[in-house]
């Protein structure tokens, strides 16, 4: 009981912490004049900081130490209590929206999904598209990690909060001593790759507006875009060219970016075995997919063919989900690759979800020393990766983490199928949200939103998204019931 009550501390103190989030789409408000949405903003803002304040207040006897279990608690808590409150600004400014739909879209924004139940984006008032951008921004880097920073300030430890936020096989890898100076680096490195977006996208055309939005849709691999038709409103390879690359580094891990920067050197990405493969097969990806659009004649030049291929390849393998083009109509080999790559293409400590590279890699090496097992029994083969030995305890998780994948993308597409929803608009969706890619195919392609779904296929698809962006581990650890004995 004393456990729960310190996590109520930490979660409350963690929603007035997030309240300061609100003073960005305030300003928006108050730029651009809109004196009734920035009443909205205020009144959320608030009450999200009074919900907040009264959680801290009511047990602020019982703060300290978190272990490990109430740390996996604690970020699922999170997870699921800020879309809640961010929700306030979207049911105040637009009435019409349900709470199922504006939970959603708010968790899409917050897990870097990007899928959206909103139409109308080009005449939304600029503070709401500014929320719904600042959110998935966040959810970028990881709300936890950004605490993890804050809260040893506030006396509550933040360790066990960053192994429960990102397990994978190299979340022990320290990059400072200190877990909070650690923390303050990636976010420095983030902001600073996200300022140098915002001026390049500005540079090659987009207003101010669009300019922060995309800049932190990219940096976030976020889906969220200011407008209907995506970057294809835009009809501009320089946008899409600059988009393109600074998805390509927000698709790589932060820490490799952080020690190029420390180390004032290019040498980290030379080594970066896991980031030169996401790198790799993207590139063999968008020539290869060109050539199949020119071959079939869905362009009329080779060119053309490369050009949509390659950014909403790229979108679609980083799990970013920005679309140039309504890929669902391509011949359906295309879209069907782009959703496989958006399972494994992204590296571990990057903004995108999915399987990742690192536990694709270990898959095929594992794979392969099954073979040399079955030719030589008495072989001694320990698999590496980039020169270093991966234990045998790290190979078991990884084998763990894609069979409940697998076996989650089963159960979520047999619900939605057992609700009515077609096989592609239903497999397709629940890949896309549990990677955090954003659009699927079918009714929720490019061209359309997740606003036709029912309220139950509504709540499936934001299951998927929370167990996509915290790695099916830390959700499902709730259900079982050797968490809940003592």
């Amino acid at each position: 009981m004393h456990r729960a009550l310190t996590v109520i501390n930490a979660l409350g103190l963690m929603l007035v912490v997030f309240s300061i989030a609100y003073i960005m789409p305030v300003t928006t408000a108050l730029i651009s004049g809109d004196m009734s949405v920035l009443l909205d903003f205020l009144t959320a803002m608030l009450w999200t900081a009074a919900i907040g304040g009264g959680m801290w207040m009511v047990t602020r006897r019982y703060k300290g130490e978190i272990s490990i279990r109430h740390g996996y608690l604690l970020v699922v808590a999170m997870w699921t209590a800020m879309p809640a409150v961010a929700t306030l600004p979207l049911l105040l400014v637009l009435p019409d929206l349900s709470f199922t739909d504006a939970y959603f879209e708010t968790m899409s924004g917050l897990t870097t999904t990007g899928a959206t139940v909103l139409t109308g984006l080009d005449f939304l008032p600029p503070a709401i598209n500014i929320w719904r951008h600042e959110l998935s921004w966040l959810g970028g880097m990881g709300i936890i990690v950004l605490a993890v920073a804050v809260l040893p300030l506030l006396g509550i430890g933040g360790r066990q909060l960053f192994k429960a936020e990102t397990p994978g096989p190299m979340k022990n890898a320290a990059l400072t001593p200190r877990i909070t100076e650690t923390a303050r680096n990636l976010w420095l490195v983030y902001l600073g790759i996200t300022i140098a977006c915002i001026g390049s996208l500005k540079l090659v055309g987009m207003s101010w507006l669009d300019a922060i939005c995309h800049a932190f849709a990219a940096m976030s691999l976020g889906a969220f875009s200011t407008h209907d038709s995506s970057i294809g409103y835009f009809n501009s390879p320089a946008i899409e060219a600059v988009l393109m690359a600074f998805m390509l580094l927000a698709a790589m891990n932060f820490a490799t970016h952080f020690m190029a920067v420390r180390g004032k050197s290019l040498k980290p990405y030379l080594f970066d075995v896991e980031g030169l493969s996401t790198l790799g097969l993207v590139l063999i990806s968008c020539v290869g997919i060109a050539g199949f659009l020119w071959w079939k004649g869905t362009y009329p030049d080779f060119l053309t063919a490369l050009r949509f291929a390659s950014f909403n390849v790229v979108s679609m393998a980083t799990d970013s989900g920005l679309s140039s083009a309504n890929f669902s109509l391509w011949p359906i080999f295309a879209p069907m690759w782009m959703l496989f790559l958006s399972c494994i293409t992204v590296s571990s400590g990057s903004t995108g979800g999915g399987i990742k590279m690192i536990r694709t890699l270990v898959l095929i090496k594992q794979a392969g020393r099954e073979f040399i097992k079955l030719l030589h029994p008495a072989a001694i083969n320990p698999l590496k990766i980039g020169g270093q030995v991966i234990p045998n305890s790290v190979v078991f998780s990884v084998l763990g983490f894609i069979f409940l994948y697998f076996m989650s993308v089963a159960t979520l597409t047999f619900a939605l199928l057992i609700s009515g929803l077609d096989f592609i608009s239903a497999f397709s969706a629940v890949i896309a949200c549990i990677n955090n890619a954003g659009p699927g195919l079918g009714v929720v392609g490019p061209a359309g939103n997740y606003g036709v779904l029912t309220d139950f296929q509504t709540w499936v698809c934001t299951f998927a998204m929370l167990i996509g962006r915290l790695e099916i581990f830390t959700v499902l650890i709730l259900f079982t019931p050797q968490f809940w004995k003592r």
